[in-house]
């Protein structure tokens, strides 16, 4: 019997963590080795910072400066139970606060730093030092889910399936019931007014009024349990895009969560910027498509009494398929079946995030993943005489090879 331990073939560094800034203009990757970032489109690599050592969880602020680190791999830069906030400009650890137990994401404004652990939420004034302005328990959330907007910040309640929602300013905490099972992802609109979210069994997405915490809909990925990779709203606050380990890209229309008044203007505006797409039919690769007037996927048996409710239930207008490889080192056993593929240490469960969403614009949209086969990939919308359609215009392995 072989049992000597498997030997990571890969050569190079491997990405742990990867994550766009607020306007997704840029991406952030932590590397066993250290960070970079890179434009978002076109791909370029625009900073370069080797540590020898890992960073397992990283936030920009922007196009600033400043940048929050948390180590990770198997040989982290810092403490797992630290946030650093690096200057780039200075080269130097402007800011560092610690923790009982493992920092699993940060989240930074310029005004306010927000970090999750397994079981609490803390929000900080960004200051020197930084000073705490609140603190609250949650539930079990291993991937650290937590959403830092101008007004209110969002994150898991101490029931799994709920979310706690707190004004900045006021302090105001509201509990919104939003699934049956533990949260899987979550975010915020642009503008701040739409909280989406989807639970781990990951057909679902429901979209609440962060204003009045009211569901304002419920959106269809599939039929089939998924574990949902990422949630992004268009930065008109009109489309969603969804990842999932399906190897799916989805695209939904949004309501908007006004009155009828502003729902009226507002579909005006969808409707101009989806006309102003610069893609047409002929430049479409990839597509799968519906009538953007009819979302019902089932037709005229969503109209019909008594039957389940998957058959009326919104579904996206468009999907595409996306690049979820973990280990492209891994090779064929002698009798022909994959090998397992190796684990990356210093990960949760071993395996990098993927499918991870920014929308660079109303009709294109980038998806980046981390891992061994690090990959960004670029999608665009368009419209053409079927209806809308999403496709994949190229791709890239960002760290080479």
């Amino acid at each position: 019997m072989n049992t000597r331990p498997a030997i990571d073939e890969s050569t190079g560094p491997v990405s742990l963590t990867v994550g766009f800034n607020q306007d997704s203009s840029c991406f952030a990757v932590g590397l066993d080795t250290g960070f970079c970032v890179f434009n978002s489109d076109p791909c370029e690599l625009k900073v370069s910072r080797d540590f020898n050592a890992g960073i397992g969880a990283i936030e920009m602020l922007g196009k600033a400066n400043y940048v929050a680190l948390v180590g990770g791999g198997k040989n982290p830069k810092y403490p797992t139970n630290k946030v650093i906030i690096w200057d780039d400009a200075k080269q130097v650890a402007a800011v560092t606060l610690d923790f009982r137990s493992t920092v699993l994401q940060a989240r930074l404004s310029r005004s306010q730093i927000l970090v999750a652990l397994l079981n609490n939420v803390s929000l900080y004034a960004f200051s020197s030092p930084p000073k705490i302005v609140s603190s609250f328990e949650t539930a079990d959330n291993p991937s650290g889910l937590c959403c830092l907007g101008s007004k209110v910040i969002a994150f898991p309640g101490r029931t799994p399936g709920q979310v706690q929602m707190v004004g900045i300013s006021t302090g105001n905490v509201s509990i919104i019931p939003a699934h049956g099972s533990p949260l899987k992802a979550m975010t915020l609109s642009p503008n701040g007014e739409i909280l989406a979210t989807a639970s781990e069994t990951g057909t679902l997405i429901r979209l609440f009024s962060t204003t009045n915490c009211a569901r304002i809909s419920e959106l269809r990925r599939g039929v089939d349990p998924a574990a949902i990779f990422s949630l992004a709203i268009s930065p008109s606050n009109a489309l969603l895009a969804v990842t999932s380990d399906k190897a799916t890209l989805h695209i939904f229309d949004l309501p908007h969560s006004s009155d009828s008044t502003t729902r009226h203007s507002s579909a005006v505006v969808i409707s101009n910027s989806r006309s102003s797409s610069p893609y047409s039919t002929s430049d479409r690769s990839i597509s799968s498509s519906t009538d953007p007037t009819n979302r019902q996927k089932w037709g005229i048996l969503g109209k019909l009494p008594l039957l389940p409710r998957l058959f009326s239930d919104t579904y996206s207008f468009a999907s595409a398929s996306i690049a979820i490889d973990d280990d492209p080192y891994s090779s064929l056993s002698l009798n022909g079946t994959a090998k397992p593929s190796i684990p990356i240490q210093g990960i949760p469960g071993g395996k990098a995030r993927k499918g991870v969403i920014g929308w660079l614009d109303d009709w294109t949209i980038v998806v980046v993943g981390a891992g061994r086969d690090g990959r960004w990939e670029k999608f665009v919308i368009g419209k053409g005489e079927q209806g809308r359609w999403v496709a994949r215009m190229g791709w890239k392995r960002y760290l080479g090879g």
